[in-house]
């Protein structure tokens, strides 16, 4: 009987044992899965952090004074900021336009007989205008994306429109690709190039007699042909 109790007994502790060496592997996997998460999990909000930082700093060099670290890394803050995060403070300090604009387009197609058709002048921002006009909540839109596109392209391109720049380069196709979409979407005939010009008009006086005379352009700047498609570029 005492031989038998021994048996059973070493059978049973055998048992104990063996289970409970089948349940370390479970869990040790649950374990590792567990730790390799939280090391996902850490690396992504790390790569998060570090990246916000160094846009809240190249932003910050974007719009400070200029000084010694934002000269020095002038081309990177760029790369960075433009053209998605630019930064102004014209919603606090607004810049109307001080004279009013004609923005006009004109394209050239050359027919199967190599004869060269140019259409007629049409009015961008005539387009604008009428969007704008008795709206009590004009787009964005088309209140500054044809203006500001323009104003941006003199600012970086002088008077004799050559780009000197990668960003100058940038804004004279963006500037072209708005002008190629909307003449697009007025005249459906096919076209290889635009052309731009601008007509500054001097904002009339108030009075009868003085809007009854034509604005004289005080400045009438011509574009060179552009070669693109009609959806830009």
């Amino acid at each position: 009987m005492q031989a038998v109790d021994t048996e059973r007994a070493q059978q049973s502790e055998s048992g104990v044992s063996n289970a409970g060496v089948k349940g370390v592997g479970p869990s040790s996997k649950r374990e590792k899965s567990a730790r390799a998460l939280h090391k996902g999990l850490f690396t992504v909000v790390l790569m998060c952090l570090v990246t916000a930082l160094a846009h809240v700093a190249m932003v910050f060099l974007h719009v400070a004074p200029a000084n010694h670290v934002s000269k020095r890394y002038s081309p990177q803050v760029n790369a960075w900021v433009y053209p998605l995060f630019e930064q102004n403070w014209r919603l606090f300090a607004p810049d109307p336009d001080s004279a009013n604009r004609q923005i006009l387009a004109r394209t050239s197609h050359t027919a199967p007989d190599g004869s060269v058709q140019v259409s007629g002048w049409f009015d961008l921002a005539a387009v604008d205008s009428s969007a704008v006009e008795h709206n009590v909540f004009p787009s964005h839109t088309a209140q500054n994306l044809l203006r500001r596109a323009w104003t941006t392209y003199v600012e970086l391109h002088g008077g004799d429109d050559a780009a000197d720049s990668d960003r100058a380069v940038m804004l004279q196709q963006y500037l072209r690709n708005i002008a190629a979409d909307r003449f697009a979407d007025h005249n459906s005939g096919p076209f290889e190039f635009i052309q731009l010009r601008a007509l500054t008009l001097p904002i009339a006086a108030p009075g009868t007699a003085a809007s009854k005379r034509p604005p004289v352009p005080v400045e009438n700047r011509l574009l060179p042909w552009w070669k693109v498609t009609r959806h830009g570029n």
